[in-house]
């Protein structure tokens, strides 16, 4: 296959009573056929970036996973650390990282909020024609190196969410100090258009929206909802939840595919040639993001992890992965037949997120042709 980029493959399958045949045992083996020296440096700051999950989801990339990446780039002499952008309050974030396992002591290098405390430690950087500019948070921004440890999943406004997402919305900060939301994450979510329309003939009063929203943007005043616009970050989680539809953020589908692609290049023109490695987890697919408060069952059987130096090549053989399998019982994904029409992500949210991929390889960010590269 000319002009293809590799992506390295190790099955979630283990078939033989030894630690090289487990995932983590696969991994050590994956990073050593990818050759980390030949993209980090001794004593090279190394960014280990991945999502910390939220209170009830718990479905992320597991800390021993982390732990063999660390090791891996300690082995090569480099300094890791494992890093992710505010998605709660900052302290609040570190305790929800800790629950879920993920502390200096678990992965064996230092835990840190790439854009501080408050969500807003970054940079402003020129974008594209849809963003203008973005805040990339400032550690992702300063560091030379970075491996994007992701896991693969459904999203509530991207579909599928993997490596580009991770990019994106977890390179970039939730706000910045000065022109807040509007140029961070939440640029992304609305693309400007972004006033949440809420239906008080269909509202039941469950106060849902209020428990999901992180930054407490919403309450009631008698059976009024008041939602203050200027601290918003537009991420919608208030209308997933809404089990009467009476809320609703208006916004274009193909635009915001296309955003993320444009931030995910920001975030690595940050970065010199080769001096980033994706990882993806296609393992405990579940249908919605991690920053949810809840993880649902997963919708396919463990697959494996992909890892390659290319951002488009290692999204384009996740999905390719993930859509071939069986959707499992008593999932969401429960009953979608299997062939060349089905689809599990888009099922579920109906989104054409293929318009990540796209939009990625159009601007430069890699090619949607890939080699497979079986484990050896």
């Amino acid at each position: 296959m000319s002009n293809a980029a590799n992506v390295y493959f190790a099955s979630a399958r283990s078939t033989k009573w030894r630690y090289d045949d487990s995932m983590p045992g696969k991994l050590v083996r994956l990073i050593k056929q990818a050759g980390l020296s030949s993209y980090f440096s001794k004593d090279e700051w190394v960014a280990v970036k991945t999502h910390f999950g939220s209170p009830g989801a718990h479905r992320i990339v597991r800390p021993t996973f982390l732990r063999t990446v660390v090791n891996a780039l300690k082995a090569i002499e480099a300094k890791p650390f494992v890093t992710d952008t505010v998605r709660i309050q900052g302290l609040d974030y570190l305790e929800v990282a800790n629950a879920n396992g993920i502390n200096h002591l678990s992965v064996g290098a230092p835990v840190i909020l790439a854009d501080g405390l408050y969500g807003k430690d970054s940079i402003i950087i020129k974008a594209g024609d849809i963003l203008k500019e973005i805040a990339v948070a400032s550690v992702i921004h300063d560091v030379t190196g970075m491996v994007v440890c992701s896991h693969v999943k459904g999203h509530i406004n991207a579909g599928y969410a993997g490596a580009i997402k991770n990019l994106a919305m977890g390179g970039v900060s939730s706000s910045h100090r000065h022109c807040g939301w509007k140029c961070g994450r939440g640029a992304m979510h609305t693309i400007g258009e972004g006033m949440m329309q809420w239906n008080e003939a269909l509202c039941q009063q469950c106060m849902q929206c209020v428990e999901v929203c992180p930054l407490e943007v919403i309450t009631f005043v008698g059976e009024k909802m008041v939602w203050n616009s200027d601290k918003c970050w537009r991420c919608g989680r208030c209308q997933r939840v809404c089990p009467a539809q009476a809320i609703y953020f208006p916004g274009d589908d193909e635009r915001f595919m296309r955003s993320m692609a444009e931030a995910a290049k920001v975030v690595l023109g940050t970065f010199a040639p080769s001096k980033v490695l994706y990882i993806n987890f296609l393992t405990e697919i579940q249908p919605e993001c991690d920053c949810m408060p809840t993880a649902d069952v997963p919708m396919v059987q463990d697959i494996g992890i992909l890892l390659s130096d290319d951002v488009v090549a290692i999204e384009r053989a996740s999905i390719d992965l993930a859509l071939k399998e069986r959707p499992l019982p008593s999932s969401a994904a429960d009953g979608i037949d299997i062939g060349a029409t089905s689809d599990i992500f888009k099922s579920i949210h109906s989104k054409p997120y293929e318009y990540q991929l796209i939009e990625a390889e159009r601007i430069g960010l890699g090619t949607s042709s890939y080699e497979l590269i079986m484990l050896t």
